[in-house]
């Protein structure tokens, strides 16, 4: 499973699956492996790679018909063949030229188990039969899926945006898009024929040229006022309209919307000059088509996240298993752990091994969310609901529909909200605030938390039925304390990934640098191990990763923001507070090496001081071990 993780873990499209199958091929030690496309109407499969006794076969396709391959297609699920696969399939003519002795594949399928393509691998040895070598052909079977609807989702993105910019061209009404300068950075061509001036010769340039000064102060006005508002809620007609002027002078009147949004932390304006009758449909069709725009980018950008799930250790390893299991049901999963621990990772894991991969993975972080805005965001409003609500607006449980929610931080979840989460959880339905009707969606649930619900439940601070239809299946990640050598292995693996980020080279872990990673107590688990290799990258030397300074140096001060242009002062401390730093920098060396002062593995040589040096200021500074009872 190494193997093929650390084989695949940086490549995508193409080179995925070249990686995935001859990393395959040499983990599972089989001449062959290939993953391939089917074609439903042919019933023929199409190598997307093909490894096979060393060297890549190209342009292979078959017709599955009289083949192993095609028993995997008809009956989607895992076909193995031990051995004597050729008394099996007698009239193969390809198993025997390969003096195939065994076979295995896997079907690659989509949320209505319609087979995308397969994965498989054949010897000329007997396979033997190894739940653990089933679980890890079905997990990376899973991942092949994953990434063929990664592509797909790469082209649906192509596809809405050619869609935009057809609807763009097509609008009768002039759109514009401004920056945060409002310079001009795109115009349709109803734009060109209204101002009569080319988008070339528009793009780049102030907007301050095709509008009079009071109407671009009142605009200014309007979108400081936009950005005060919650998300969702960024546009607004213009009272009055505004006075528009044309590349010739001359000025007319404009009726016009102003809309905000964010993209890449960059603020943008959309101004819609239009006709009144036409306005409703238009801005509707354009919202939409932005927004499942932005819904496939936000979910390809989650395809591409970086952190996939790296462990050997028997605790991580019980985690894959558990995902690999409740994966293909529908099952609510609970996933708990301390803070940094993957609990989205995990609950990504779930979603792209099941059956709904192909529908969205709506995340909300329920703590992040203030109380007064959380109902609207998981169900939705119709326009009047409340004061601000302008416009319908569509809730996280609509948007995941035949796909799967993740409600991160579930403990934060207001009280008043957890009985409409378990009527959707118990009978698939809500009502969005404001609205008559009730809404019906078909939505599998991920939560996860670092709370102790139960304490939560006896304190009254969560609802008792909410909490066990939430815990059907309860996953429990482990703490980076509890994985062993998994420390040394993602350390490694972020150390080589942020060294080629900022283009260094960064030698392996040595024994004395492992050592120091599997000493240190990580309160912050993965997500702190990851904040300091990227530190001890930042601040290498000679090849060599700076962990000491990583881990035990304080965070440099902030320049202050009183003296712009001037370089910021260090801190100046007192004598008393450079003995308290000293104190709680020697209690984290203690702490780290179990209150061992000497020695290979003591605190003194991971302080880089003598023994007898720390004994002595331990003395000075009063530390004590504290006794256990």
């Amino acid at each position: 499973m190494r193997a093929i993780l650390e084989g695949t873990a940086t490549e995508t499209g193409q080179q995925f699956f070249a990686a995935l199958v001859q990393n395959l091929a040499k983990a599972l030690g089989t001449h062959g492996a290939w993953v391939t496309e089917y074609f439903f109407e042919t019933r023929r499969l199409r190598a997307l790679a093909f490894w096979m006794d060393g060297r890549w076969i190209g342009n292979y396709e078959v017709d599955i018909a009289g083949t192993p391959c095609e028993r995997v297609i008809d009956t989607a699920k895992l076909v193995h063949f031990p051995d004597r696969i050729l008394e099996i399939y007698p009239h193969d003519e390809e198993l025997k030229e390969a003096g195939a002795v065994s076979y295995m594949g896997m079907p690659l399928q989509d949320i209505d188990g319609g087979i995308l393509g397969h994965m498989a691998v054949i010897d000329r040895r007997p396979i033997p039969e190894e739940p653990r070598v089933h679980a890890i052909f079905q997990i990376f079977a899973a991942r092949a899926a994953a990434e063929l609807q990664r592509t797909r989702v790469e082209a649906a993105v192509r596809e809405r945006e050619e869609k935009v910019g057809r609807l763009l061209s097509s609008a009768m009404d002039a759109i514009i898009e401004l920056d945060d300068r409002l310079q001009i950075t795109r115009a349709n061509p109803a734009a060109e024929k209204t101002f009569l001036c080319q988008a070339d010769e528009m793009i780049n340039r102030g907007f301050s040229r095709f509008v009079n000064r009071e109407d671009l102060a009142r605009l200014q006005t309007l979108i400081a006022e936009l950005d005060e508002r919650p998300e969702g809620q960024q546009s607004r007609w213009i009272p009055g309209g505004l006075t528009a002027r044309r590349a010739d002078g001359r000025t007319f009147p404009a009726e016009a919307t102003v809309s905000r949004f964010e993209l890449h932390r960059r603020k943008f304006t959309t101004l819609i000059l239009r006709n009144i009758h036409d306005r409703v449909e238009a801005e509707e069709k354009i919202q939409s088509l932005t927004a499942e725009t932005e819904l496939l980018r936000e979910e390809l950008h989650a395809l591409h996240q970086e952190g996939a799930l790296l462990g050997e250790s028997p605790a991580f390893l019980l985690v894959l298993q558990d995902i690999a299991q409740v994966a293909k049901t529908d099952a609510t999963v609970l996933i708990t752990g301390e803070t940094g621990t993957g609990k989205e990772l995990v609950a990504r894991a779930i979603h792209e091994a099941s059956a709904r991969r192909e529908r969205p993975l709506v995340t909300v972080n329920c703590a992040a969310i203030p109380a007064t805005l959380i109902e609207s965001e998981l169900f939705g409003h119709e326009a009047g609901a409340f004061t601000g609500a302008t416009k319908r607006r569509e809730g996280r449980f609509a948007l995941a529909d035949r796909g799967t929610i993740f409600l991160d931080e579930i403990g934060d979840l207001p009280v008043d909200l957890q009985a409409k989460l378990l009527r959707v959880l118990q009978e698939g339905e809500f009502d969005p605030i404001g609205s008559a009707s009730t809404r019906k969606v078909n939505v599998r649930v991920l939560a996860a938390t670092n709370r102790d619900l139960p304490k939560f439940v006896s304190e009254g601070k969560f609802r008792e039925d909410l909490f066990y239809r939430l815990n059907v299946f309860p996953l429990r990640l482990p703490s980076l304390r509890e994985r062993g050598d998994d420390v040394v292995r993602l350390a490694s693996v972020f150390a080589q990934r942020f060294a080629a980020k900022m283009r260094r080279t960064i030698m392996p872990l040595n024994p004395d640098e492992a050592r120091q990673l599997k000493n240190y107590g990580w309160p912050g688990n993965v997500r702190e191990l990851q904040n300091v290799i990227e530190r001890a990258v930042i601040t290498a030397a000679d090849g060599r990763l700076n962990l000491t300074r990583a881990l035990f140096e304080p965070m440099a001060q902030s320049p202050r923001a009183d003296l712009p242009g001037e370089p910021a002062p260090r801190a100046i401390h007192t004598a008393k507070e450079l003995e308290e730093l000293e104190r709680r920098n020697l209690l984290r060396a203690l702490e780290a090496t179990k209150w061992k002062v000497s020695g290979e593995h003591g605190a003194a040589k991971l302080l880089g001081i003598n023994a007898s040096t720390l004994s002595s200021r331990m003395r000075v500074l009063r530390i004590q071990k504290p006794i256990v009872h």
